[in-house]
């Protein structure tokens, strides 16, 4: 069952190892963005946040959003193994249908050539391994990419 209303939107996979501010940083340059922190994450739960990057493009009225597909929680027991006493973490996957992802880039846009003006750009980034689109209408979890 889908939801009552929905934007559409476009959905970049990229592979990357850098950390998500070097990625902004070196995003913005090439692509000419203005990616910018947000002053909140995204909630999934009260101990499940992911830090979004967001850009405005007041030119051809779209919205970008940049966000981390890990987020790292520290476990409340603590280990009873060879490393006693040390915190141990589980990673949560905003989108767990696809775990090899580092960011998604989500663009909710109306007319756009998402080939010729992002990803042969975003192909040209070093801090990229590689970027490619993904099939929203497929996604199990693409109400964790439903956010303000």
């Amino acid at each position: 069952m889908g939801d009552f209303y929905e934007d559409p939107f476009d959905l970049v996979a990229l592979h990357s190892s850098s950390e998500d501010y070097e990625l902004v940083y070196a995003i913005n340059l090439y692509l000419k963005t203005r990616f910018k922190r947000c002053r909140e994450d995204l909630q999934l739960t009260p101990l499940l946040s992911f830090p979004i990057f967001e850009w405005k493009d007041q030119g051809d009225e779209s919205y970008w959003s940049l966000i981390k597909n890990d987020s790292f929680r520290q476990d409340a027991s603590p280990r009873s193994d060879l490393f006693t006493g040390e915190p141990s973490f589980t990673t949560h996957h905003l989108v767990p249908e696809h775990k090899e992802v580092d960011y998604f880039l989500k663009i909710e846009q109306n007319n756009f050539d998402l080939e010729q003006e992002v990803l042969r750009p975003l192909l040209k980034v070093p801090k990229i391994i590689t970027a490619y689109t993904i099939d929203t209408s497929t996604l199990k979890s693409k109400n964790n990419l439903i956010f303000v």
